[in-house]
């Protein structure tokens, strides 16, 4: 790359650059006490009171009690535990599982292995703007149901889904309520008590905090009894997620959450901002462009573009300092169209003709302009 040209990171869905304070936070732990947090010395107690006072950071954010809060891998992880764990529990008494079409492939693969063990699954489809069906979703929900799954925001195109709503039809039927609220946490207030959920699964990566981290709030404790563990060993985290904890991703993910608590009304207003500026020079300047999802009730920072005869593989790839997606990161590489893009009504053409923009918290105003010359200029020589 010439020395004269930046590069421009337009994919914070897929995962957001880890905040400098932050790092510090994760390098201060590191170089600092390096005991096991389950040790008795003091080395240990050093580290088990930074995984504790992590843990008392975001459940505070999240509206929980500590106890109700076990740190993972990330939220792949802990959408595992929360629907393998839960359909353990209740597999006797209850085997329908409902989820939505537009779930990310970490929430519908577990369904789908459940579905091959003697649980019935049932994927509601959602309207064109990526918004759960109430109607349909509550004659899907019966008494038979043992849990709901339902990503609180999309990371495709962004859509927020009325968590609240379904819950009240689940709990109405005695299932449990589970949320993948990785997209959500730091750019949304996120209060479990108000959702009225019971599972609720974080990642620390996508609110600038270091990969490999995440977390899964359980109601009524980790021991309570709702989910059954799927891994074992050690029994730290309840015994929900054994092993050793990750101490400074632990401190960092926490450190992530209290910075995105403090600025999040006033970052959610800067990002809105660029995003529309990005959105208005492409519609401005492209035949035909149309934005996906729920436009009035969307993430801050995500933008689905679909570009009629634009292929979206052949633009990114003429766009070398420009970091940006044509779909979730998970399923990048993959042949067929993206799922969430199909339940929405996109066919493949237009599927294909379908970029994501992710904006978050050290995107500038004159990279957007940059961005979306550089894009109007390649989708132009395309046509």
């Amino acid at each position: 790359m010439a020395a004269n040209r930046r590069r421009i990171y337009l994919d914070y869905m897929a995962s957001t650059p880890c905040d400098p304070n932050v790092v510090a936070v994760v390098v201060d732990c590191l170089t600092g006490e390096q005991g096991n947090p389950s040790s008795p010395h003091w080395a240990g107690e050093a580290a088990a009171r930074a995984v504790e006072e992590s843990r008392n950071q975001i459940s505070e954010a999240i509206g929980c009690f500590a106890g109700e809060f076990a740190f993972t891998s990330g939220a792949t992880e802990s959408n595992n535990i929360a629907l393998l764990g839960a359909a353990r529990v209740l597999a006797s008494a209850k085997n329908r599982i409902v989820t939505f079409a537009t779930e990310h492939k970490a929430v519908l693969a577990p369904c789908e292995h459940l579905g091959k063990n003697g649980f019935e699954v049932v994927v509601c489809p959602v309207h064109s703007d990526g918004r759960a069906d109430l109607a349909l979703t509550a004659r899907e929900i019966t008494s038979d149901t043992a849990v709901v799954s339902v990503q609180l925001a999309n990371n495709e195109i962004g859509t927020i889904q009325p968590v609240r709503e379904i819950a009240q039809l689940a709990h109405a039927q005695g299932a449990l309520v589970h949320v993948d609220a990785a997209q959500a946490l730091g750019k949304l207030p996120v209060d479990v008590d108000d959702l009225d959920v019971d599972l609720m699964s974080f990642s620390a990566h996508k609110l600038y905090g270091p990969k490999g981290v995440g977390g899964l709030y359980v109601r009524g404790g980790l021991e309570g009894g709702i989910l059954e563990p799927v891994a074992f060993g050690g029994g730290q985290e309840g015994s929900l997620r054994p092993g050793t904890e990750n101490a400074p991703g632990i401190a960092g993910f926490g450190e992530a959450v209290r910075l995105c608590m403090s600025e999040m009304g006033t970052e959610a207003a800067a990002i809105t901002t660029m995003r529309n500026l990005f959105e208005e020079i492409l519609l401005n300047e492209l035949p035909g462009v149309r934005i996906n999802g729920a436009l009035g009730n969307r993430l801050p920072g995500c933008s689905s573009l679909t570009i009629p005869g634009v292929d979206a593989e052949a633009l990114i790839a003429n766009l070398r300092d420009i970091a940006l997606s044509s779909s979730s990161a998970c399923t990048s590489g993959t042949p067929e169209p993206s799922h969430v893009l199909s339940a929405i009504g996109l066919n493949a053409a237009d599927s294909y003709c379908t970029i994501r923009i992710g904006i978050g918290r050290f995107t500038t105003c004159s990279e957007i302009e940059s961005a979306a010359e550089q894009i109007v200029g390649v989708a132009r020589r395309i046509l």
